[in-house]
Formats: C-alpha cells, structure tokens, sequence
C-alpha cells in the first residue's frame, strides 16, 4: 500500500513549488509525490499494486491541478495495466452550468488537462470517463457513483462538510469566483493570495480600485458587485506591500457568470491601465487562442462571450455519454 501525493499534498495541506517523497506521519505509509521533478506515478511504484484508487475533491474548474493529476494517473496505470477506481464527489460549484473558452488542442499542459471549457460542470468521475473515451488510454476505469447527488446541487446543499481541497480554496464562494479570477492568476496582479480572501479580491500597487469598481458596476453584470479596497497580501504576489484593488461580491449565484466577470476584469484592465496590466501569460490558463486576441484587443465582452457559444453547445453534446447523474 502506498499514498500518491497531488500538488497540495496528502490532506490538501501544502503550498509549495514542488513535493518531495515522504513518509505520512500518521500511517507510516510511503507517499510518493505526483507533484515533483514528475508528475506521474512511476513504472516501479506501480507494479506491486493490485489497483490505484483516486479520492480527491475537485473544484469543477479545467486549471485546478488535480484534473491533470488524474489523467496521467489514467495514462500510466494503462501501461501499468493496473485498474483505477475513482471515488466520485461532488462538483461544489454545480453539474449544470459550463462555461468559458474551450481549450485549444495545441495548448495542453499540467494546467489544461483537456479540451473543455474553464468550468466544465463535470463530476471527477465524470471528467475520468471522458478523458479515457476521448484520449483513447484505455485504463480499465471503474468511478464509484455517489448517492443522492444531483447536477442541480451546490456544494452547501449535500449537507457535507467543506474541507479545503487547497490551502487557498476556503469557502464555496472562492471555488465560485475561481473560474474567473484565477484566469487572472498568471498576470501581475494579485487575486488575494496571502490574504483570508483568496480569489475574492484583486490588486496591485499601479491599480486604482475606485476607478477599477466604478467601471465594472457601470457594465450592469448579472450577480455580481464590485467595491473598492486597499489590501496588503501577506505571501505570494506583491507580498507586503499596500495594493489598490477590488473585492468582488456575488449577490446571486445561480445568475453569476464567474467566467464572464473575469474577462471583464480582464477587459477593463486592458482599458483603464494599458501600460500597468501585462498581458503575456494571460493566455497559460485561458488557453484560447482567439479570446486571447479579443481580450489584448479590448473588445467587447458580451462579443468574446458569443465566441464560446458553439463550442460549449458541441461540449454539452460531447459531455452526454459519460454524466452519471441528473
């Protein structure tokens, strides 16, 4: 027997660039690190084992490490011949709704896993399946279905106790906002790393918060306000230093488009501080090579929206065969 260790670590604890291979203090079971120099369960590590089970609590969002994880768990035990169960979970932010940008073929990495749309409204279970089927790996992959869950549901109505599934994924109105504000991520910006409010503000030290707020409340979204802020993260970005910024408010949920109002952000940012906002790596979790353009363009968001349509109504279509519940 032996522990796998995902990027946050063995109880989702961990805020590191790398993991290294340990020892779980409270076991004693070797754990190997799927989050170091490799990311993938080695041949040696595998061969002794009888099947690899995956019980994790993914957040429904296409960046969130865990998804690739998953995959080239699939993909290596495929060749290990060994089967994978997967322990199905809910998706805390609901199995109904998708939106965003579907991923570019040619833009895969640890951070995009596969070609879906930022938020997917697939259970781990369900995205198991369908990267099997349409990568074609073959692992002998047995999900085990949950009871009772319904795509309808949010994370606070399956009366489970929320665990961090990441040190910085604290509520379920972070695992909200994330869709959109973690796009923001690869940019100079902070999204409140370092904060008690990760993901539900955003700033830096050339951002004018007022100016910022007043923009985006001026745009009329749906579920959503914006009030300006002055915050000073603690780690990561910008870290101690006093930041202009907003804290973004969702006043009704099941109207909020977390990915809509990220691009929004990421528009106005474009508009009101075009020598501050650099864009480059905007585009490393996004990865669309079209909304790209129309963002450093600064065109409008309701038209990048449009863009995504056909690609998520095709999504839905590909997403019927593996959904497990309804």
């Amino acid at each position: 027997v032996a522990l796998f260790s995902p990027e946050h670590g063995i109880r989702g604890e961990l805020d590191e660039e790398g993991i290294k291979d340990s020892t779980d203090e409270k076991t004693g079971l070797p754990i190997f690190s799927l989050y170091g120099q490799s990311r993938r369960p080695k041949p040696e590590q595998l061969k002794d084992l009888d099947a690899i089970v995956f019980d994790i609590q993914d957040i429904g969002v296409r960046f969130y490490t865990y998804e690739a994880t998953l995959l080239n768990i699939l993909e290596e035990a495929a060749k290990a011949r060994k089967p994978v169960f997967v322990l199905d979970r809910p998706n805390p932010i609901g199995g109904e709704t998708v939106e965003g940008a579907t991923a570019d073929a040619d833009k895969l990495s640890f951070v995009v896993s596969h070609t879906v749309p930022v938020r997917h409204g697939l259970t781990i279970g369900e995205l198991a399946q369908m990267m099997n089927a349409e990568k074609k790996i073959g692992v002998d992959l047995r999900v085990i279905k949950m009871e009772n869950w319904q795509r309808s549901m949010w994370f606070d109505q399956t009366a489970q106790t929320w665990t961090n599934p990441s040190p910085n994924m604290r509520s379920l109105t972070e695992a909200t906002l994330y869709p959109g504000i973690g796009l923001l991520e690869t940019t100079n910006v902070s999204v409140g790393r370092g904060t008690d409010t990760p993901f539900e503000v955003i700033g830096a030290p050339w951002l004018d918060g007022q100016k910022l707020a007043s923009y985006l409340n001026g745009r009329n979204l749906i579920g959503v306000r914006f009030v300006p802020i002055r915050f000073t993260p603690k780690a990561s970005v910008f870290a101690n230093q006093e930041l202009g910024g907003i804290n973004i408010i969702i006043t009704s949920r099941d109207n909020f488009k977390p990915v809509r109002a990220g691009i929004e952000i990421a528009v106005a940012l474009r508009k009101l501080f075009p020598n501050d906002w650099k864009t480059e790596n905007y585009n490393r979790l996004l990865a669309n090579a079209e909304t790209f353009e129309k963002i450093k363009r600064g065109d409008a968001p309701e038209d990048i929206e449009k863009l995504w349509q056909s690609d998520l109504e095709t999504f839905l279509k590909r997403r019927t065969p593996f959904l497990l519940y309804k």
